[in-house]
């Protein structure tokens, strides 16, 4: 009797003929677990080693060709298999040892023999290689290091190539192994800008995914001194160092991906001390005097990116806890920085967001009440010894801190507010005579007006306040920043028409001024960046929005803005564009909840006139004229950590009202909406990649993919595509989503791979069962198209599946645009796989009457396809050919085949050759 384990290896060795690497691998692996003798373990090892290197697992099949090895190290194929392994993961020095092993025990074996002399010659190669290399690297560092050789074409040259030999895995070890990282040290220590860049470059192939060399190019180089040098007023060196360190981090964090074993290749198991030692190294860069702006702001970028957590599933927080205790004030510092006061931290005007950005990261990142309590204590802890016995100086620390919190994670903001004193200080200092002290208590009211639990407080005490300073004030600055905070509270009401603020006309007011402003040239950029925050405000008027747009000066002085370096304008650009083309979500009322609420007297909603589909489309054309899409892809291109998820999610929004309307694609394409979309769809909140995603589609549906989406960017559309296919998505992201997917599947194998890769089918296949009939029709369209592929097809051939059967009847129901689908697929399959024509007969009884109805359809596409199908099914079989001959299919194809020239008639004349050549009737006069 044939044992279980025996029984499931033959299972696998099928399988394993049949191509299904992955299943026998299954096989192998549970036959395994009941595998009685070390001998029969040993040949299960040696047959997952072979799947594992069908599969390119190239390190498990080394383990598994090992453990076969160790029973019996005779055992030739396991060691051919181990050398092949050993041979991709680039270990050639271990490969030819089992090679030569393998020849010595079969001396006759000519693929060994071949395999041996292959591998020789790649050895040889090598070595050429790495010689020439060696020598190429020390030529380089001479020609850089010599100083007869200042500015010289050969210097340049020289650095370039450095760059270039490190981006390559076997470069970068062979520098690294030649001194390398001690030879770059030197070039940083030049102090030349060209030197040093190629330098930090080097360095950045070095580092790149290795975690070993990481630790040790710090170790040579000083975790402090690389971090310094992020510091430096040269903008361009300290954006290389900016690389660098991101490198290095990704490498501690990830480790080795690519297994290369070099001179370094022990793997740090806990790279954490040294995380966090340069992260200290980067918190008290933040708050040292003499640190260019720029590099304090890259600081920031850098812990933006590198201490939260990457996703909230993973349960460890520790390395955002820690920079709370050890760095949060430094964090607050930045964030509380008052403009230039002697001896103050040099920032930008971006440096204040990034820091809100950043403690708005870390608090989301906290799991619990105690955590966030902590947080909020040393937030209320550094105020307070600012705001309390530091005079006026330490109050507008104080105050400009409380507004950054504000403007990051505002439930400190709004403890803070609540602080004694805090709130009274800022509606005195409002009246202040100093220009400097009054901009950091508006802006502190402004931040504070935008909550609605201090808006009431606000209205009441504040807006008399923010009128005074607006109307008396002789200063633009501080006059236009009393206006946005009148706009803030102007707009408590959102888009509700009968929720007003303030008078009629009031808000039209406000928001002729912001334009004023806007578009008056002799204000400086971040103070005109305000006239946009008001904006974003008045903007839920639908009345607003119409003046705005048609105001092509204020748009165009907008869109120049949110291309400057100044980013903080972003989200307000945003926010104003979300609420002129109405794309945020809302939903329509239920007319007998609305009843109800009316005989409760309860507030209902209600939605301005001007805010009716026709009008946003109208504000559409508008802002498109006006350039509104290469504002927004110069907004999508700059990386900036103002350009936060929720923004992101804004600007998806925007994108998609944009592509609403099929003439207005190409155009927005053509200015690049379709490069800027794909960032967006690939990150940010769901919400705001589903809308990317779906503005994708549509592009998609209506252009050719190929030329919107030139060379390798196509591919990178299917995933977002196939994200639109998940349950929680609604009924027209499913059929767009379907119906772009089948565009690319029609264009090129390799397209249709990556579908395939990204697991569609199966999502495909389940929405052909979908009740609503256009989500039905489209996903039967794309799983026709994507039939093309090899591994589709085995599906349909796959025994005790019924893809086939809906196929058929499909073919036979009502809905035109369906069966033409339906029928168009099988037409396909049964020319590519003859055993499915006898599968027809006998997946459903109907199989007869939906054939002869496609060939009586008065649609000559479905006559067509029902002609090409009866064709495929003739000529596969002569007992189906019998069938078809003894029903009515023989009078139908007898009249097609005496109509007008074409593919039916054609299709049909063969059919009835083939039926005479079987001797099934006979031939016509015609033909004789």
């Amino acid at each position: 009797m044939v044992s279980p384990a025996a029984q499931l290896r033959e299972e696998g060795n099928e399988l394993f003929k049949g191509g299904d690497y992955v299943g026998a691998l299954s096989s192998y692996t549970t036959a395994l677990s009941l595998a009685a003798t070390p001998q029969e373990q040993a040949v299960l090892h040696r047959n997952r080693a072979a799947c594992h290197l069908k599969l390119e697992d190239y390190s498990k099949a080394e383990a598994d060709a090992s453990k076969a090895i160790a029973t019996d190290g005779g055992d030739v194929k396991a060691l051919f298999r181990r050398s092949q392994a050993l041979e991709k993961l680039g270990r050639l020095d271990q490969a030819i040892l089992d090679l030569q092993r393998c020849v010595s025990l079969e001396p006759r074996n000519k693929v060994f023999q071949e395999a041996l002399r292959s591998l020789g010659g790649h050895i040889q190669e090598k070595v050429r290689y790495m010689s020439s290399t060696d020598a190429k690297v020390d030529q380089m560092f001479q020609i850089l290091l010599d100083p007869e050789e200042k500015g010289t074409e050969k210097k340049q040259k020289a650095s370039q190539n450095l760059v270039v030999l490190a981006r390559e895995d076997a470069g970068a070890e062979r520098i690294f192994q030649s001194n390398g990282v001690q030879l770059l040290q030197r070039l940083l220590d030049t102090g030349e800008t060209d030197l040093m860049l190629a330098a930090l470059r080097t360095l950045v192939g070095i580092c790149s995914e290795h975690q070993s060399r990481t630790v040790a190019t710090l170790s040579v180089l000083g975790t402090r001194r690389v971090v310094a040098m992020l510091g430096v007023k040269n903008q361009a060196v300290s954006l290389a160092t900016c690389h660098l360190l991101q490198v290095m981090f990704d490498a501690l964090k990830e480790g080795v991906k690519k297994g290369f074993r070099g001179k370094e290749g022990a793997i740090i198991v806990d790279p954490s001390r040294e995380l966090k030692l340069l992260i200290s190294n980067l918190l008290e860069l933040l708050t040292e005097v003499g640190v260019s702006a720029q590099g304090r702001d890259n600081a920031l970028t850098l812990l933006i990116k590198v201490v939260p957590r990457k996703s909230l599933r993973d349960p460890n927080n520790s390395l955002t806890l820690w920079v709370i205790d050890q760095g949060l004030k430094k964090i607050l510092e930045v964030g509380g920085s008052v403009q230039e006061p002697p001896g103050e931290i040099a920032v930008t005007e971006n440096s204040r967001m990034s820091a809100s950005v950043l403690l708005n990261k870390l608090f989301d990142d906290l799991k619990c009440d105690a955590e966030r309590e902590n947080f909020h204590r040393l937030c209320e802890s550094y105020i307070k010894s600012w705001f309390e016995d530091r005079g006026l100086a330490g109050k507008l620390r104080a105050i400009q801190t409380v507004s950054c919190l504000l403007q990051g994670p505002c439930e400190a903001g709004n403890r803070a507010l609540e602080l004694s004193g805090v709130m009274e200080s800022v509606i005195a200092l409002c009246a202040s005579e100093n220009e400097a002290e009054q901009l950091v208590a508006v802006e502190a009211l402004i931040y504070a007006a935008g909550k609605a639990k201090r808006a009431s407080f606000i209205t009441a005490n504040g807006v008399s306040l923010l009128k005074d300073l607006y109307k008396r004030s002789e200063k633009d600055s501080i006059r236009i920043r009393a206006l946005v905070g009148l706009c803030k509270l102007g707009s408590a009401g959102g888009t509700d028409f009968s929720m007003k603020q303030f008078a009629e006309g009031s808000t039209l007011k406000l928001a002729k001024q912001c334009r004023k402003w806007l578009c008056n040239d002799g204000i400086d950029s971040s103070t005109r960046r305000w006239a946009v925050e008001g904006l974003a405000y008045l903007t839920f008027d639908a009345d607003v929005k119409e003046e705005f747009v048609e105001d092509e000066a204020a748009l165009k002085a907008m869109f120049q803005l949110s291309k400057l370096e100044d980013r903080s304008v972003l989200f307000a650009v945003a926010s104003t564009l979300v609420n002129c083309t109405n794309s945020y979500d809302h939903e329509e009322p239920d007319p007998q909840m609305l009843e109800l609420a009316k005989y409760a007297k309860q507030h209902v909603p209600e939605q301005h006139p001007k805010d009716k589909p026709s009008f946003v489309r109208s504000r559409v054309k508008k802002l498109l004229t006006a350039g509104v899409v290469s504002a927004l892809t110069c907004m999508v291109k700059n990386e900036n950590p103002v350009l936060t998820n929720s923004c992101r999610e804004l600007l998806s929004r925007v994108f998609l009202a944009l592509v609403e309307e099929a003439e207005d694609r190409g155009s927005v394409v053509a200015q690049g909406g379709g490069k800027a979309l794909l960032p967006l769809a690939l990150e940010g909140t769901d919400i705001g990649q589903t809308k990317a995603a779906q503005a994708l589609a549509k592009i998609t549906i209506t252009s050719n993919p190929e030329m919107t989406f030139p060379g390798e960017r196509v591919y990178e559309v299917v995933r977002p595509l196939v994200s639109l296919l998940h349950l929680n998505c609604s009924g027209l992201q499913n059929f767009e989503a379907l119906m772009a997917l089948t565009n690319l599947a029609g264009i090129s194998e390799r397209l249709r791979q990556k579908i395939l890769k990204e697991k569609a089918v199966p999502m495909i296949e389940g929405y052909m069962f979908e009740e609503h009939e256009m989500i039905r029709r489209a996903a039967t369209e794309c799983m026709c198209n994507m039939a093309m592929s090899k591994e589709v097809q085995d599906l349909f051939l796959a025994e005790g599946n019924d893809r086939l059967k809906l196929l058929v009847l499909y073919s036979g129901e009502d809905d035109e645009l369906l069966r033409r689908a339906a029928s168009g697929g099988l037409a396909m399959l049964t020319s590519l796989l003859p055993p499915l024509c006898i599968r027809i007969t006998q997946v459903t009884t109907h199989w007869l009457e939906i054939l002869q109805a496609l060939l009586l359809s008065p649609n000559v596409e479905l006559q067509h396809r029902g002609s090409v199908v009866v064709l495929n099914m003739v000529e596969a079989s002569r007992e189906i050919a019998v069938k078809l001959m003894e029903s009515e299919v023989l009078e139908i194809l007898s009249v097609l085949a005496k109509g007008d020239a074409g593919p039916v008639t054609r299709a049909a004349t063969a059919c009835l050759a083939k039926a005479v050549e079987y001797g099934l009737i006979k031939p016509s006069k015609e033909e004789e």
